[in-house]
């Protein structure tokens, strides 16, 4: 149950919202449950790809979305349209039924971090969701109650709500935070996309890597990403999409180490910290390319 704060009266309006992407430095699979969730062992790192959301209070109970990315210019993103109910509306639907509040709200959402790319942008978007109508509504949810609303709309979301870098697993439930230096890096997402269910459902995929310790991990998070495990649906990613192969070759070309993200199609590579980037040629078809630097926390970290 939510309960009303009283350090919290319902707001008008909330604009600017941020919801950044996030990269897997490394994702293994290391059993499955007997309801067929896998279970996992990652590391999850916030970079400055962000969507943007706008929140308008509704008093009538309605919610809707507005997709600016469908308005003229669409900036950055090359995805289609989204569907009526994404994960950034099942959000606010379930907080408000849980909440038992007859607020209800507008949302408009820029969309920048491409779609089915393993960087988790439509999860990001739910946890913003999540916690800017808490402040609009004038709610607060249990910390318990709302990684569970969290975790039923996505393996991803509670990830989102913890305020930074995290080792994470379970389902995605488990979530220790981490400290990582700073770093840059270089984010390619091919043309082409994936399913994550796809991803999951393939027989051969590797559902068996030995168990990891965070404490491996962190005597590496000083180096280059790439010295601390795999990915392990990246195989299987890649026979599936030859894009993702491009992709790794194309940074290959410019003396990068390249990993899949997540499920994929998007991947990326650690850059020199101190080195003056050169200039890339241009990449094949309709692929995006982006720099980006990890970020010091979550922008909502405290929300």
């Amino acid at each position: 149950m939510a309960y009303p704060d009283c350090s919290l009266r319902p707001l008008k309006a909330l604009y600017d919202i941020p919801a950044p992407a996030k990269l897997n430095l490394f994702l293994h699979i290391t059993g499955r449950r007997p309801d067929g969730y896998h279970l996992l062992q990652s590391v999850f790192m916030l970079i400055d790809w962000c969507d943007t959301l706008h929140f308008e209070l509704r008093t009538d109970g309605r919610i809707s979305r507005t997709d600016l990315s469908d308005q003229g210019d669409r900036a950055e993103s090359a995805a289609e349209a989204l569907p009526s109910e994404d994960l950034t509306m099942r959000a606010a639907r379930a907080l408000q039924e849980v909440c038992g509040t007859s607020l209800g709200v507008d949302i408009s959402l820029k969309k920048r971090i491409p779609s089915q790319a393993g960087l988790g942008g439509g999860s990001s978007d739910a946890a913003s969701c999540l916690l800017a109508l808490q402040r609009l509504w004038g709610v607060r949810l249990p910390a318990q109650d709302l990684l569970a609303l969290a975790l039923a709309l996505g393996a991803d979301v509670p990830f989102f709500l913890s305020g930074g870098h995290a080792w994470v697993e379970g389902i995605g439930e488990k979530i220790t935070p981490i400290t990582l230096p700073s770093a840059r890096f270089v984010v390619v997402k091919p043309a082409a996309g994936l399913s994550t269910h796809g991803i999951f459902s393939v027989p051969g995929l590797k559902r068996d890597t030995e168990t990891a310790i965070i404490q491996s991990f962190a005597a590496n998070a000083n180096g280059p990403v790439f010295e601390f495990g795999h990915n392990d649906l990246q195989p299987v990613a890649q026979a599936m999409c030859p894009q993702i192969s491009q992709s790794l070759d194309w940074l290959k070309m410019q003396h990068l180490q390249g990993r899949m993200t997540g499920s994929g199609s998007a991947v990326f590579a650690q850059l020199p910290q101190d080195a003056d980037l050169p200039e890339w040629p241009a990449p094949p078809g309709d692929w995006q390319i982006r720099k980006c630097s990890n970020l010091k926390a979550h922008p909502l970290a405290g929300w």
